[in-house]
């Protein structure tokens, strides 16, 4: 029997004077980190984090590898055993769709002196890792890839037989995964490791906790480049956190909001690193009614409560380098308030290849399931151009969503849906569960959304 996973939306949302709290959606990027981190510490650490598919991916890796954790309640509770603490393992850890799990494991499996196979879903499998296994390399890990040009999964590492020594690392293309993937593997290298990143715009939960956890960091901003110093094997204490909610979940309750008439919205409990929240000034540019209140620090992070209004938006050119890579996973529900905004919006540069790398190739899919909507666009590689308030979008019309292995594309396209009360059947929905498992629950229950579960 097939699985029920496809999802049937068919009314236009009502308008609506919510609040809710973040923490029912935490922070992806900092859950992964702490359940990782965590496993390195000295103790017992208590972690109350997402619930994703995603999430899982990285606690399932972390028990084949030796780590006792523990559930109780809504509360984990990972027994770490000190650095570099993993148990002997050479079988095949699946990561399913998460690249976040991939990359940090081919990081911390770097000084892992037995070989471990590493593989995902069609769509991780699709994504190439070379552009991080070169680094690793050089560190001193063994790493094989299947014969073929694009150096996709599986791939089988084997972490130096000795300790490796420290290295200096310069990353020309900005990424958070790659500089988070090469400290996990600087925090068990002898001596100081040093990572370079051509760019300070990019995320930096693991610097930001790890400097919590008191482990031997320093970070630096200079000239527009980051760096980051790591003294590896040093062993860190056993931490209690409370994961705050994710601003690239919360992105497309503030998109309903903005483009549903005569509502509002708190969320309260969301983190708002400066790194993360290019998309709130794009929306700001745009004439959304958003501000942060309340704002606070939490394992240093910057955490505030959000409130947002409907809103008339008008269109927006975006070429702006920092704009787009602190808004890299957020552009596609930015491009469905761009596509009822009032006006042509055009997003371009070369931050934008980035999207390509991604689950699927996102300019690309996401402009075909617009196109769907009948809304005009027009994409190149690196860019986008959306026409807003078209006046063929297919309100009488049934559109079909294929199946597609990408969480924000399904997310995105189930927005659209909601505030223009097209009748949208979305198949495979399930794989929005990789970041946020509780959405079709939450849009019943707060919003009054209309849906039904298909095959």
């Amino acid at each position: 029997m097939k699985k029920k996973d496809s999802v049937l939306i068919n009314k236009k949302i009502r308008k609506y004077n919510k609040e809710i709290n973040g923490k029912e959606f935490p922070d992806k990027s900092i859950s992964h980190r702490a359940y990782i981190l965590a496993s390195q510490c000295l103790g017992i650490s208590k972690i109350n984090g997402l619930k994703s598919e995603d999430v899982k991916a990285t606690i399932g890796a972390l028990k084949k590898l030796g780590i006792k954790i523990i559930k109780k309640g809504d509360w984990d509770y990972v027994c770490g055993n000190g650095i570099s603490g993993f148990k002997k393992f050479t079988g095949i850890i699946n990561f399913s769709n998460s690249g976040t799990s991939l990359r940090s494991f081919l990081g911390i499996l770097t000084c892992y002196p037995w070989p471990v196979t590493l593989t995902g879903d069609s769509s991780l499998r699709y994504r190439p890792v070379r552009r991080l296994t070169d680094y690793l390399e050089r560190i001193g890990a063994f790493i094989t890839h299947p014969k073929n040009k694009r150096f996709t999964l599986p791939v089988r590492i084997h972490g130096t037989r000795k300790w490796a020594l420290a290295q200096k690392h310069y990353l020309k293309v900005p990424s958070a995964q790659m500089s988070n993937a090469l400290i996990l593997s600087a925090i068990q290298t002898k001596g100081t490791t040093e990572i370079i990143e051509s760019s300070s715009f990019t995320r930096d939960h693991t610097q930001r906790l790890l400097k919590s956890l008191n482990a031997d960091i320093k970070i630096e901003e200079k000239r527009g480049k980051r760096i980051t110093k790591v003294r590896g094997q040093v062993e860190m204490k056993n931490f209690t956190i409370n994961v705050p909610g994710d601003f690239s979940s919360a992105i497309f309750l503030i998109v309903q909001t903005l483009l549903t008439e005569n509502s509002s919205l708190v969320i309260k409990s969301v983190c708002i690193q400066k790194n993360r929240i290019g998309a709130y000034h794009i929306l700001k540019a745009m004439g959304a009614k958003i501000k942060f209140f309340r704002k606070r620090k939490y394992f240093n992070e910057e955490v505030a409560d959000i409130y947002v209004k409907s809103s008339k938006l008008k269109g927006i050119k975006i070429n702006n380098k920092k704009f787009i890579i602190t808004a890299i996973d957020d552009l596609l529900a930015v491009w469905v308030a761009c596509s009822l905004a009032k006006g042509k919006s055009h997003f371009s540069g070369t931050a934008l290849l980035e999207l390509q790398l991604k689950e699927s190739k996102r300019i690309t899919k996401m402009s075909e399931n617009l196109k769907r909507f009948g809304i005009k666009t027009h994409t190149t590689k690196s860019s986008i151009t959306i026409h807003g308030r078209s006046p063929y979008i297919k309100t009488n019309k049934f559109i079909k969503i294929p199946r597609i292995l990408d969480h924000r594309i399904l997310l995105s396209t189930y927005v659209l849906a909601n505030v223009t009360g097209c009748k949208v059947l979305i198949h495979g929905f399930s794989t929005v569960d990789s970041s946020f498992p509780g959405w079709l629950k939450l849009q019943k229950k707060k919003f009054g959304s209309k849906y039904e579960i298909k095959k």
